[in-house]
């Protein structure tokens, strides 16, 4: 699953690719902007807002193309050499074309385009981004401990308190919290200093993860299978101590923990 990071990663490419050049080809494959026709316009610029992409375009007062990828959706920036990979041709959902590059959206569950002063209708409930100049981890400490009977691990998955956390980064804090993800927001040990260092742990994992290098890290450890603490390490030996980590569905997803390091209710 795409979280803050992958997103943030995503627009820097097609920022660099596409920002301030004229749009030469559009295709845009969904049937409510099947007519749209964006060539001729220019891409001004292209943000992430938690895990939304938002491609602001030229034109009509300031457009903007927000897309989603929700579970597998992806873009991929291509040079006009290159062969497209991604996934099938049916998959593609978008295409903005440049003298010299193309970015190819594929499986995107979200794509719609609107005027960019009405950008808060699809991103204005978000939470402070993780990695957004509105980031703010007090404020996120105060949305996580604003509903003290919730289990951490929903609020942190709720991106009204803070944007940009999916389920791996779920799993990471709460081993780093020492809590199990079931363990109520209000019986944190001292919630309210708990909840900021969880908000201020979030901010730098997800920025430290912002570089180039794909794979995920949160341990620090560069050696293969040890990148994460507890994500998907299910039946193998924790990092810490040794326990086998242990895997539940929450909210529908699949997480993990540890049965020694990580206290607090368990299903």
């Amino acid at each position: 699953m795409p979280e803050g990071d992958s997103v943030w990663r995503a627009a820097a490419r097609l920022h660099a690719a596409l920002a301030g050049r004229e749009i030469t080809r559009s295709d845009l494959r969904t049937p409510r902007l099947a007519t749209v026709d964006l060539t001729g316009r220019t891409t001004l610029d292209v943000t992430p807002r938690g895990k939304h992409l938002l491609a602001r375009i030229s034109g009509d007062g300031g457009l903007t193309l927000h897309s989603h990828l929700r579970m597998d959706g992806a873009w991929h920036v291509f040079t006009a050499d290159e062969t497209w990979h991604g996934g099938p041709a049916y998959e593609i959902r978008a295409i903005l074309g440049t003298a010299g590059h193309t970015a190819v959206g594929y499986r995107l569950p979200v794509l719609e385009l609107l005027r960019t002063a009405d950008e808060d209708r699809v991103v204005g409930h978000l939470g402070p981004d993780l990695l957004g100049p509105d980031w703010d981890a007090a404020k996120a400490a105060a949305n996580l401990l604003a509903a003290p009977e919730r289990p951490l691990g929903e609020a942190l998955l709720d991106q009204r308190n803070l944007a940009g956390i999916g389920n791996v980064y779920k799993a990471e804090l709460c081993f780093l919290a020492g809590v199990t993800p079931w363990t109520p927001v209000g019986g944190l040990p001292d919630p309210d200093t708990t909840a900021v260092r969880l908000a201020t742990a979030a901010h730098r994992l997800l920025r430290a993860n912002t570089g180039a290098r794909e794979a995920r890290n949160t341990t620090g450890i560069r050696r293969r299978g040890q990148a994460l603490f507890v994500y998907g390490r299910a039946h193998r030996p924790c990092l810490r101590c040794g326990t086998p980590v242990r895997q539940a569905p929450q909210d529908d997803r699949p997480t993990y923990w540890c049965p020694r390091c990580q206290s607090g209710p368990t299903p």
